[in-house]
């Protein structure tokens, strides 16, 4: 029996996904590769990320147009499920919103993160 839980995500872009996990200091590995869990039980996934819990990985894989994250939460005593995948949300939103205004040639002039980790940001474009 697999202990390994599946979380569908918003997450559609590999690129902005990967950039997410380094905002958050996560190191992450490309797949196709195999995440572990408990008894040593495997699963494939495109994007691998190591976690502080011996035996323990997360990852992220593409089902449909987005991406799932699979982990085996029970072995994870480092990371929070939800507050993980809220950063990782938060974090993926981020770089999508500074790609496209950079793409329509906004300049960001001022950034803020409020207490409850709102990010505030302040753009401007010439004309």
């Amino acid at each position: 029996m697999s202990h390994f839980t599946t979380l569908k995500t918003s997450i559609v872009d590999l690129e902005h996904l990967k950039s997410a996990l380094s905002d958050l200091d996560m190191a992450y590995v490309e797949g196709p590769v195999k995440i572990r869990g408990y008894g040593g039980q495997t699963t494939q996934v495109d994007l691998k990320a190591p976690t502080r819990s011996p035996g323990y990985d997360l990852g992220f894989r593409k089902a449909g147009d987005a991406y799932e994250l699979v982990a085996d939460w029970w072995g994870i005593k480092d990371i929070k499920q939800d507050d993980f995948l809220r950063q990782v949300q938060q974090r993926y939103a981020y770089s999508v919103t500074k790609a496209e205004l950079e793409e329509q040639d906004f300049t960001i002039v001022e950034e803020t993160v409020e207490q409850d980790q709102t990010i505030h940001i302040c753009v401007r474009r010439m004309v």
